[in-house]
């Protein structure tokens, strides 16, 4: 099926049956909802499973221009799906990397329909934006060392022609062999990466820059794969300030745990999801 939302046409799949709760998982950089296949799986049992493809990625629609891609319209998009595939009830929600910044979007916008939250490997970048400003020790440095990508995606002309040319034909070799990650790499990669470079530029510099305030009374699971070389524990540590209700859960886990560790993460996902299912 498609939802329309914010002038973007996403590209949405489901699992299970409709009766059960709802599980809604988004994808992040520069992957497309294929990235949860073998968590939906495990989880499709038990719960009614929802990927769609962000906007600029796989079968969705790529708006021109950056301000389509800030963070409340992507908050929107998720709301928007949501509505579609659980339009009786609050769905839970799963978030890795970009799927997990955009969703603390969603998540912490009064009223949003939303039963529960997984964070995996993305934070809220409100968040990190007001703890930057209150620690800045050793902890935090090395993160903005692992961030180093971030910087090389602002620059014009240059990060695209890259992406183009060397890194997204070859993405699969790359995840191969940084991340000794074995996955099947979708048809639209190259076009993904250059479209998921939006994500950044039009967000980062100005959620760290001027913060605002973002809190939620929905119960959120933050999930640290232990050996993630991007998102670091330091950019979730003050989570607590802004979030009434927090679990923090820890998986013996790279980056890509959707694809590597699925039945661990899955695990993770039902005991959350069940625990506030009423």
């Amino acid at each position: 099926m498609h939802v329309e939302s914010e002038g973007a046409r996403l590209a949405v799949h489901e699992r299970g049956d409709r009766s059960a709760p709802t599980v809604v998982l988004v994808h992040g950089f520069p992957d497309t909802h294929r990235v949860w296949d073998g968590v939906a799986a495990e989880l499709a049992g038990e719960f009614h499973v929802v990927t769609y493809d962000v906007r600029g990625a796989g079968a969705s629609s790529a708006p021109r221009g950056l301000a389509a891609y800030r963070l409340p319209v992507l908050a929107r998009d998720l709301l928007a799906v949501v509505a579609a595939v659980s339009p009786d009830a609050p769905a839970h929600v799963v978030g890795h990397d970009w799927g997990s910044i955009q969703a603390w979007e969603a998540v912490t916008t009064p009223g949003a329909p939303i039963a529960s939250f997984t964070s995996v490997s993305g934070p809220c970048l409100d968040h990190v934006g007001h703890l930057l400003r209150r620690k800045r020790g050793p902890r935090h440095l090395r993160q903005l060392l692992h961030s180093w990508y971030i910087a090389a995606f602002h620059v014009p002309v240059v990060a695209p022609l890259v992406w183009r040319h060397a890194v997204g034909p070859r993405w699969g070799d790359v995840l191969r062999r940084v991340e000794g990650v074995s996955a099947d790499v979708q048809p639209t990669i190259v076009r993904d990466g250059v479209n998921g470079m939006a994500l950044y530029r039009a967000n980062f510099v100005p959620r760290l820059r001027s913060p605002r305030a973002r809190r939620t009374d929905v119960p959120v699971q933050l999930v640290q794969p232990l050996r993630d070389r991007y998102a670091t524990p330091a950019v979730s540590e003050d989570v607590e300030r802004w979030a009434t209700d927090v679990r923090r859960r820890e998986l013996d886990a790279g980056h890509w745990a959707p694809v590597t560790h699925p039945r661990a993460l899955a695990r993770l996902v039902a005991e959350h999801v069940r625990a506030h299912t009423r």
